[in-house]
């Protein structure tokens, strides 16, 4: 279940009790409560609800009609337990499954703050990149599972297969700079440590053959690219679903990108430009084939649920200008 709660303004009249018909008509609405004079900024009326997932986008395109977006304010939060048969009986009248049903808002506003680059995103990158070419270094497959652990690449490359969905450039070349700056930083970062462990020959001389236990990170394959094409369906599977899985599918998504990114600022350092060149090319394929998966997940699902009938409210994307 979802809990909605929907900020009215005193001074758009008959706008609250159109909520509450909204909220009367959806078979999949329960325990409604009104709370009068409730908000103080902007004054009005507070209306909650707790809604199956299922409803949430039909409800939410109803609202937006009315203008509850842009004077007064909704509000989404997901909740783990219900005990209420009202709300098992919801639940059972809505129509489809909650785990199949697309919350665009909340699949935009999950992706969207993970698809910035930030300070803290560069910091995790950086150190998962790190992480991955000591990995290399060593020969170490638990020490790069452990860079797979840190890297946080899963949000922006989950917003760009939103983006391409929802056709919405903004998103994309949000996504798609924290991805390029993101890795440029992360890579120039390991390699001048690389270079640093080379000078004080900290790097074996075997260091770049002796892979037994992580050759994978390299070569490029069609076991490496149905790696990628897997993750990209469990990532995306996962947001849709809304479940807690971040972390999880996280390090999966990881298998195919951060140890490339590692393993081609070592290769750089030590002049092995054909593994460098490799290793890049592995980066790639496998981050175009996560965000195709994705993009495949959302466009099965929708049509999907086009094909029983049931609503969705896609929110429109904000115009490039």
């Amino acid at each position: 279940m979802i809990r909605l709660r929907v900020l009215c303004p005193e001074e758009d009249e008959g706008v609250v009790e159109c909520v509450l018909e909204v909220l009367a008509a959806e078979p999949g609405a329960v325990h409604v409560v009104r709370l009068r004079g409730a908000a103080v900024d902007p004054p009005g009326d507070v209306v909650e609800a707790d809604l199956a997932r299922e409803s949430v986008d039909e409800v939410l395109g109803a609202l937006r009609e009315l203008g509850c977006v842009r004077r007064g304010g909704v509000v989404l939060e997901t909740l783990d337990t219900v005990i209420s048969d009202a709300a098992d009986r919801a639940e059972e009248a809505a129509p489809g499954e909650g785990v199949d049903a697309i919350v665009w808002d909340e699949l935009l506003a999950r992706t969207g703050q993970g698809a910035r680059l930030s300070v803290t995103f560069v910091i995790m990158l950086t150190i998962a990149c790190l992480l991955a070419a000591i990995g290399v270094v060593t020969n170490s497959p638990v020490t790069v599972v452990g860079a797979m652990v840190l890297g946080p690449e899963f949000g922006p490359l989950a917003a760009l297969a939103v983006a391409l969905v929802r056709r919405d450039g903004s998103l994309a070349r949000t996504a798609g700079l924290a991805l390029g700056a993101g890795f440029a930083i992360a890579v120039a970062v390991t390699a001048l440590g690389a270079s640093g462990a080379a000078g004080v020959d900290l790097i074996p001389e075997d260091a770049l053959t002796n892979l037994s236990g992580v050759a994978f990170i390299y070569q490029v394959g069609p076991f490496s690219l149905l790696v990628a094409l897997l993750a990209g369906v469990a990532g995306m599977v996962a947001l849709i679903a809304g479940e807690n899985t971040g972390v999880l599918v996280g390090v999966f998504i990881s298998v195919t990108t951060v140890p490339a990114a590692g393993f081609a600022a070592v290769a750089v350092v030590l002049g092995d430009w054909i593994r460098a060149a490799s290793s890049l090319l592995q980066l790639a394929v496998n981050v175009a084939g996560v965000v195709l998966a994705g993009v495949v997940v959302l466009v099965v699902v929708r049509a999907s649920r086009q094909r029983r009938g049931l609503p969705e409210s896609l929110p429109s994307a904000p115009s490039d200008r």
